[in-house]
């Protein structure tokens, strides 16, 4: 199917396939619905196409262009069952383009007509292989991050059952030395019962004059029943108490939260992210990366992933080290192509730039804290190394704001402790 025959089926009002066409006596078709609300919207019934009157409220249907679509949809459904290609819903070309700024497969129709004018494309081929990319890099590093986790929870594990272990090798030491000192009574008292035999034995003199010192060792040997000693058992409260708990509260002293996490998608391509997300690097010569409509093209930018409608918010950017920086928040709205981004919709302080991007501050600081009063319209920038007040913006919200960053060498924002 060629595109000047699909473009044909095609309502001049929906630009889509007619359904249940209906034609004029100036012999122009549109779907019926599609005339019935133009001539609603209008309050006069003129063909949309020569805008001639119509003489009819209920104009008579075009049976040939119904039979024609009807049987143009319904190959084009088989085609697409039969998973053979793809093919565009609404043109029936094959999709051999990827609209950046819609984020979806088109065909070479779709790229001529007027929903994705001025839109831009790559081809099919080189968008799978960049979206593929970013998806195994993407499941590479969540992968790294569990095996983190998890070699975190084997250590643990491992430390339980060698502490375990030890406390059994103490008590069956305990019990060793506890039967060696049983043991040894046995061996005392076969010894007084070996030798009180004997002296039944002799006459009765000589059993009277050994009569008390056998008695004497008998008592000096006579020990109470063997019991089993204090503290023999495995401590097993020790282990299996509050297990869980006890791993989750040594986790939290070596996992740290960072409130601001970075958005890969909007850096400017000679950013470099770091694994983690919380801090950037300019390298200064531009990778190949989409040219998507969240990416900024022009500033050294990046947004946070995160957006604010609401609320009160923090984060801690370090910008030591330095020549210049911007830190502030910007509306989602604002454009991020182009060299506009500064003009509207930014609340910002800088450092070594012009002052048109941002309130200048003429320290050399190490580390700049942002508060986002969102409900109070506030932004408000502080040094927290010496508690200093560096300006404060008050304004009136009416858009989702995102955290920005800009630097020519690195910036990074700080954990806060859980």
């Amino acid at each position: 199917m060629y595109s000047p025959f699909v473009e044909e089926l095609n309502c001049a009002v929906c630009y889509e396939i007619f359904k249940d066409p209906v034609v004029l006596s100036c012999s122009h078709s549109f779907c019926k619905e599609c005339l019935q609300q133009f001539w609603r919207t209008k309050e006069t019934q003129e063909c949309p196409v020569c805008r001639r009157r119509s003489s009819r409220d209920d104009p008579p249907t075009n049976l040939v262009l119904k039979n024609l679509c009807e049987s143009f949809l319904k190959e084009r459904n088989e085609r697409c069952s039969s998973g053979s290609e793809e093919i565009c819903s609404l043109h029936g070309e094959k999709l051999k383009l990827f609209c950046l700024e819609e984020e979806q497969p088109v065909c070479l129709v779709c790229r001529d007509s007027q929903t994705h004018d001025n839109h831009k494309f790559r081809p099919i081929s080189e968008a799978v292989s960049s979206y593929k990319s970013q998806a195994e890099h993407t499941e590479l590093q969540i992968k790294q991050q569990f095996e983190k986790l998890h070699q975190f929870i084997r250590d643990e594990e491992e430390a339980a059952i060698t502490a375990l272990r030890e406390e059994e090798e103490q008590k069956k030491q305990m019990m060793k030395e506890k039967l060696e000192e049983i043991n040894r009574q046995i061996s005392a008292l076969s010894q007084t019962v070996k030798d009180t035999a004997e002296m039944m034995r002799d006459n009765d003199v000589c059993f009277l004059k050994k009569f008390p010192v056998s008695m004497e060792r008998v008592q000096i040997s006579s020990q109470p029943d063997p019991e089993t000693p204090a503290g023999a058992l495995i401590h097993v409260p020790r282990y299996l108490g509050n297990l869980p708990f006890r791993v989750w509260k040594k986790m939290k002293e070596i996992i740290q939260y960072t409130p601001v996490i970075l958005d890969p998608n909007t850096a400017h391509p000679g950013l470099v992210l770091s694994d983690d997300l919380t801090s950037v690097k300019d390298r200064w010569n531009k990778q190949p990366l989409p040219d998507n409509p969240e990416r900024f093209d022009s500033y050294s930018c990046v947004l946070g992933s995160e957006g604010f409608n609401s609320g009160t918010h923090c984060w801690d950017v370090e910008v030591k080290g330095n020549s210049h920086w911007i830190l502030g928040v910007t509306a989602a709205s604002n454009q991020r192509k182009g060299r506009e981004f500064f003009d509207t919709d930014v609340w910002s302080v800088q450092y070594g730039l012009y002052e048109g991007s941002g309130f200048p501050v003429k320290q050399d600081l190490e580390c700049v804290r942002v508060y986002l009063v969102y409900d109070r319209g506030m932004v408000l920038f502080i040094d927290p190394v010496t508690n200093t007040h560096l300006h404060t913006f008050t304004t009136t919200f009416t858009d989702t704001v995102f955290p920005f960053f800009e630097t020519a060498s690195s910036l990074r924002i700080l954990p806060f402790k859980i």
